[in-house]
């Protein structure tokens, strides 16, 4: 199979969104501190806000985001061939898209209290006030799936950028409330906030803001959808467009987001028993890990795959696209090989940083508890150490999707989700105080179960697509990785990052000066150790980085 190269065009439209990602993820992490220090990460309140808040999105993923996200773009692909650039098409999608998002936040909203019991575990006293967040949180469905419906068809028309600029509008909006709320409401460190002493008040700030900032994020992209010129327009007819092409693959998609998420909602149900056994717990003077601190280290462990993977795979997805359509499977199995390699540059050494130095960094989101930071570092590590599986798996999948096959990605989120609910239903077993951690070990386990199964599959469509030379480059990628995680683990250890009295566990600031001393000294120990072992995919990676700084300075 011939080497391939990150072209150009592919490396510029990844490093601008990648630069968005970034920048939405950096302020995505001041919004985390921000929320634990208003209603902090173990608290009696924050699991049910964090519970409510999640709801919204994997609502809108369980019954429509993989259509959306996975299904149209190739569609629309074929219909920018079209004389009109796909006008029809999209005006039609989009109109029936909006509408059915509509409806399903009504009935959402609207049978909020039902959807909580079903699928959270919380008290009496609990369910009241997450009842209440939910009303103002769950119209976020609507705008979920506008924001991603729209990002997909500028995706297909090569405007990348926006679709990941956008968020962080979101954030910016976000922290803004949080702001508000903390100078008009308080914080947990001096409210200790309870379902008992929360107000409708606070309600208003917290999950109001929260929702304004998704509306936002929605609707920041109709300035670059107008700016594609196709002159869309309401079109209520369903005929004539290839819309049936689109059902065929989509209620494939459909079923495998059901089955997918469903399995979320289960996880979400076993963590909320860790959440009412809580008040317990603290009646004995000692903090657990919730929901909260199960979905701050999925945020913190997702990061190099959100900036790194998710820019790189939206552009390769496209491209596998045409490559299918053109019947050129060496070009799909070349760009599926080389993509492999470029985002396990990354993602191997961000699991290795994030693995090291999950204390100093869980500081800052414990609300200045370091019981808080302990118990949210554990978490982290449990989760980083597989971040490199996740987005693996994820750019395997999207090989299938490019190819408009939806049913193999269903078969196999069947087996994924069948072993996933086994998993869950050990860490419900587990003694409240360790249903988190045996969440987060479920879902390693899951990450490394979708490589795995993704593989199987693959060899069998598309045949020998490179994975032993992807694996080659891990091998020696993950020894690097090792290298500099051993350089990492020292430092910390002269800093006194192994004990609570030591200097990384004083302050905010202790804990930023530990984790940029380590991490430079990290990233040295992997750039010479990656020359020494002949990684040539390191100078693929960074090639339009070092490009892009050349042509800012």
């Amino acid at each position: 199979m011939a080497e391939k190269n990150i072209a150009p065009s592919t490396a510029r439209s990844s490093a601008v969104m990648a630069a968005g990602t970034l920048v939405s993820r950096l302020l995505g992490l001041v919004r985390t501190a921000l929320l634990a220090v208003a209603i902090g990460s173990t608290g009696l309140v924050s699991d049910v806000f964090s519970s409510a808040n999640v709801l919204p999105n994997f609502i809108y993923l369980m019954v429509a985001g993989g259509v959306f996200n996975a299904v149209l773009v190739p569609q629309i692909i074929k219909a920018s061939r079209q004389p009109d650039r796909g006008a029809e098409y999209v005006s039609r999608i989009l109109t029936l898209s909006l509408l059915v998002l509509a409806v399903l936040a009504l009935v959402a909203t609207l049978a909020a209290p039902v959807i909580l019991r079903i699928v959270l575990s919380l008290g009496a006293d609990q369910l009241p006030l997450a009842t209440s967040f939910a009303y103002w949180l769950f119209p976020q469905i609507f705008f979920y799936g506008a924001y991603a419906l729209i990002g997909q068809v500028l995706n297909a028309n090569g405007r990348f950028g926006a679709y990941m600029w956008a968020p962080v509008v979101n954030n910016i909006v976000t922290i803004a409330g949080l702001l508000v709320f903390i100078s008009m409401i308080g914080r947990e460190e001096t409210s200790s906030f309870s379902p008992e002493n929360w107000t409708p008040q606070a309600t208003l700030i917290l999950a109001g803001s929260t929702t304004l900032g998704i509306v936002l994020q929605a609707a920041v992209l109709l300035f670059p959808l107008r700016r594609l010129g196709l002159g869309l327009r309401p079109s209520f007819g369903l005929r004539g467009v290839g819309l049936r092409q689109t059902g065929r693959v989509a209620k494939w998609t459909i079923l495998t987001m059901l089955i997918g998420n469903g399995a979320y909602l289960v996880y979400t149900r076993v963590a909320t028993i860790a959440t009412d056994a809580r008040p317990e717990y603290l009646a004995m003077g000692r903090e657990i890990a919730g929901q909260l601190n199960l979905e701050t280290a999925s945020m913190l462990y997702i990061i190099p795959h959100s900036i790194i993977t998710l820019s790189l795979a939206t552009v390769l997805f496209n491209q596998m696209s045409h490559a299918y359509t053109e019947k050129n499977y060496d070009e799909v199995r070349a760009t599926l090989s080389q993509g492999l390699r470029a985002i396990g540059v990354a993602t191997v050494f961000c699991s290795a940083v994030l693995i090291v130095l999950a204390g100093p960094i869980s500081i800052w989101f414990s609300g200045g508890s370091n019981i808080s930071a302990t118990l949210q570092a554990q978490v982290l590590v449990l989760l980083a150490v597989t971040a490199p599986f996740l987005s693996a798996s994820f750019l395997m999948n999207r090989a299938f999707y490019a190819d408009e096959d939806a049913k193999t990605p269903l078969i196999m989120q069947i087996i994924l989700s069948a072993f996933g609910l086994a998993l869950a239903a050990c860490a419900a077993a587990l003694p409240p105080d360790r249903i988190i951690f045996g969440l987060a070990i479920a879902y390693s386990l899951g990450n490394i179960g979708a490589v795995t199964v993704s593989h199987i599959f693959l060899k069998r469509s598309l045949g020998d697509y490179g994975a032993g030379h992807v694996v080659d480059v891990h091998i020696r990628l993950v020894a690097a990785a090792l290298g500099a995680a051993a350089a990492g683990a020292a430092a910390l250890w002269l800093m006194g990052g192994y004990t609570v009295e030591g200097f990384a566990w004083q302050s905010l600031a202790a804990a930023t000066v530990v984790m940029v001393v380590c991490g430079a000294l990290m990233a040295g120990v992997y750039y010479v150790l990656l020359r020494v072992l002949r990684v040539s995919e390191l100078d693929a990676f960074l090639r339009p980085i070092l490009a892009k700084l050349r042509r800012t300075a």
